[in-house]
């Protein structure tokens, strides 16, 4: 059986979660439902490798995993797994966007273009692939990384140990497949309404020593960004993606193993028009003032690669791993050339890379039964361009009460950019154990930053768990975060050059993006309430200096940085789980209050009088929601038998992201609630290996929903829920 329940465990250490959650290759994985863990069981710190039989290269991968675990334990932090059961059962599994999955978990909001917000914070999420950090990218719509890439995945979250550091609200840790974990291959087609079309293969053998993976899709759809307007369907909403990853391992012998990881995504959209507006600037383009809003005609491409090659080395107490990686990411927008100009003053087409690459180091040393000591660093240089075209409309006089005339002849301007720069961190920490019951897990990181500003931090950290009883555990712990400007959102664009234009700024300030510097306070409780019922609860307070945020500012969908002088984020998470036989329950709810005051930079992207409001005033972040929940149930009808029926049904619940009232973010969005449905039928004896067919239907009863109404900090055009949508598909195994 295979269920959804999300089961909050009185976490212990890895070899504890394997203990609990069986059919996994990693103890860091689990099996078949979504697990929260608040903290890790005291007295459980990590042990020493186990003996493995030789020429078993099934026993030295699952111990090799586990070591690679154990490198980078989320000692006190909170987490949440799905493991490759779980992936299954939520509707579209596979071919889920991966911010859907996560949606699943405890205090994480959805906003537009597929963005995630966990516990208040706007992007300050980090990826890891097999434990390694890639840079971040400057993809905006949809995401690079892929469900169908995961063996299993975990969001990680709270006051997070010393191995963590640049992007601290989240680590989102995926554990790619294999050809061990996942043999065999697949073929499946996967489609519907909107012209919904994604076929997708998959692949994976070992042979001795040997182990490779490759999986790949297509995406066609007519959903790719979401509607401005709350109709059934969007207007110019075309998406074609492309995706795929590869992975090669090999293991010379039984304490050594070297793998090859690259991924690769291609995306191109159109932007989605809102119907019925017209240009309200009172330009004209050689001669032409008006424009129907149906016809825009704007596109964005998207491009991300990236590659990782690591060592990973056992040597008695001694575990290692030490990778190399690099990550290119590249956007490019197109305008309407009359229409962007006559509805904003300027159009504009815009390109803009990163290129990352890097290396990172994890140790592990089992002094002794009581202490485990940790060690390691991350360092990568960065090089970003940009360069725009734009078209505008050159100013020519002023009328008698003193407003800007624009010629109707638009002129052209120019501008590129390119940066250098250089991050980095190194942190050690040991895992004592004091008493039985009782571990604490304390280090330091050093980071430093060398971009547009240089910058350095001692961060100290600890987290201390306490596990009173058998079905009981207590944590607490503090980090101190150093989080680097998005080196990929940030220009040395000149504002000189658009003065006396229809682009021309109101604010000509553009102080530089500074690093935000936090104190974290996380406390929680799990509870095994009862044989397959858990309940847990957390609490955070996060105090920021220069605290980062993003938006969109001007047509070209692009985020760009800026920094409010204070920040505060605080909120309350409670979960919920209960799991018997063929039936799973699931529930989270939480609380969550963000808010910011006085611009430090980028002023330029303000209005003066939205500036001089936020000076000495807090006010509400723009992706600040005061409530979020999700939930799920799953049965499995003829569970013991070799046709099973899995019926599965999700929710995601939200109080509304903020809005302009009176001042600004001064309302929230009307809340909401989707419930998404999932049926799958799985033929285990048909001549080839497999059979399995699945109908999704997402937004079962067609709520109408908005994300975004247009207005707020550094938020562009509405966006609207997706409408009810009837997926299909089938999938084959070889």
């Amino acid at each position: 059986m295979v269920s959804t329940a999300c089961t909050v465990m009185a976490a212990g250490s890895h070899t504890a979660q394997a203990q609990l959650v069986t059919g996994t290759s990693s103890p860091a994985t689990t099996g078949n439902t979504p697990v929260t863990t608040g903290a890790v069981v005291a007295g459980t710190s990590s042990p020493a490798p186990n003996p493995v039989v030789p020429d078993q290269p099934e026993t030295v991968t699952v111990r090799l995993d586990r070591a690679r675990a154990e490198l980078q334990p989320s000692l006190g932090a909170q987490v949440y797994r799905f493991g490759r059961g779980a992936i299954h059962t939520l509707p579209q599994a596979d071919n889920a966007p991966l911010n859907q999955l996560f949606l699943q978990a405890p205090g994480v909001a959805q906003d537009s273009y597929g963005q995630i917000h966990v516990r208040g914070d706007h992007n300050e999420v980090q990826f890891r692939i097999d434990g390694v950090q890639l840079p971040e990218g400057i993809a905006v719509f949809g995401q690079a990384l892929e469900t169908r890439f995961a063996h299993d995945a975990a969001l990680i979250t709270g006051a997070l140990p010393a191995q963590y550091g640049f992007l601290q609200a989240a680590v989102i840790d995926i554990n790619t497949k294999s050809g061990r974990t996942d043999p065999g291959g697949e073929l499946s087609i996967y489609g519907g309404a909107r012209d919904y079309f994604q076929p997708s293969f998959a692949y994976g053998a070992s042979s001795g020593r040997w182990d490779f993976f490759i999986t790949g899709d297509y995406l066609h759809n007519r959903v790719g960004i979401e509607n401005p307007t709350s109709n059934f369907n969007a207007i110019h909403d075309l998406s074609n993606q492309y995706h795929g990853l590869a992975k090669l391992q090999y293991t010379p012998d039984d304490t050594t193993r070297v793998s090859l990881i690259g991924g690769i995504s291609n995306a191109e959209y159109q932007i989605p028009n809102n119907p019925n507006q017209t240009p309200g600037l009172g330009l004209s383009f050689n001669g032409v003032t008006d424009y129907d809003s149906r016809d825009l005609d704007e596109h964005q491409k998207e491009i991300t690669d990236f590659a990782i090659l690591s060592v990973q080395k056992q040597v008695g107490t001694l575990d290692l791993q030490s990778s190399v990686f690099t990550r290119y990411s590249s956007l490019y927008y197109s305008p309407d050339i009359m229409g962007d100009l006559l509805f904003d003053g300027i159009s504009q087409t815009a390109a803009r890379s990163v290129w990352s690459t890097g290396t990172q180091t994890d140790a592990s040393w089992h002094v002794s039964r009581d202490h485990t000591v940790r060690a390691g660093f991350q360092i990568f240089g960065e090089r970003n361009s940009s360069g725009t075209n734009s078209i505008v409309s050159p100013q020519v006089g002023e009328d008698e009460a003193g407003n800007a005339i624009y010629g109707d002849r638009p002129i052209g301007i120019h501008d590129g950019a390119g940066k250098t720069g250089l991050i980095y961190g190194l942190y050690l920490q040991d895992e004592w154990r004091i008493l039985p019951s009782l571990t604490v897990n304390y280090g330091v990181r050093f980071d430093g930053v060398s971009e547009y500003v240089s910058s350095t931090q001692l961060s100290p950290r600890i987290n201390v768990v306490w596990r009173p009883t058998s079905t009981t555990t207590l944590h607490a712990g503090y980090s101190r975060y150093f989080t680097p400007p998005p080196f990929e959102e940030i220009t040395n664009n000149s504002i000189g050059d658009f003065a006396n234009t229809s682009a021309a700024a109101a604010v000509t300030r553009n102080d530089k993006v500074q690093p935000e510097r936090d104190n974290y306070f996380d406390a929680g409780i799990d509870q095994i309430v009862l044989p397959g019922l858990h309940v847990g609860f957390d609490g955070y307070y996060k105090q920021a200096n220069e605290l980062i945020d993003e938006g969109q500012f001007g047509a070209p969908i692009i985020l760009s940085a800026f920094n409010y002088a204070k920040g505060q984020v605080h909120g309350y998470e409670a979960t919920t789980s209960y799991e018997k036989g063929p039936l799973s329950l699931y529930g989270n709810v939480a609380w969550s209050r963000a808010i910011g005051k006085r611009i430090t930079s980028s002023q330029f992207d303000f209005d003066p009088e939205e500036l001089s409001y936020i000076s000495n005033r807090w006010v509400h972040l723009d992706h600040d929601q005061r409530w979020t929940g999700s939930g799920g149930a799953a049965y499995s009808f003829f569970h013991q038998t070799a046709h099973p029926l899995r019926a599965s049904a999700d929710l995601v619940t939200g109080s509304g992201l903020r809005a302009d009232g009176d001042v600004p973010n001064g309302r929230a969005l009307p809340g909401y609630y989707v419930i998404n449905l999932a049926l799958m039928q799985t033929f285990k004896n048909t001549i080839l290996k497999g059979t399995t067919l699945r109908l999704d239907v997402l937004n079962l009863l067609d709520r109408r929903y908005i994300i975004r109404d247009g207005s707020g900090i550094g938020v562009g055009a509405p966006q609207y829920g997706l409408r009810r949508t009837i997926l299909a598909g089938i999938a084959q195994r070889f």
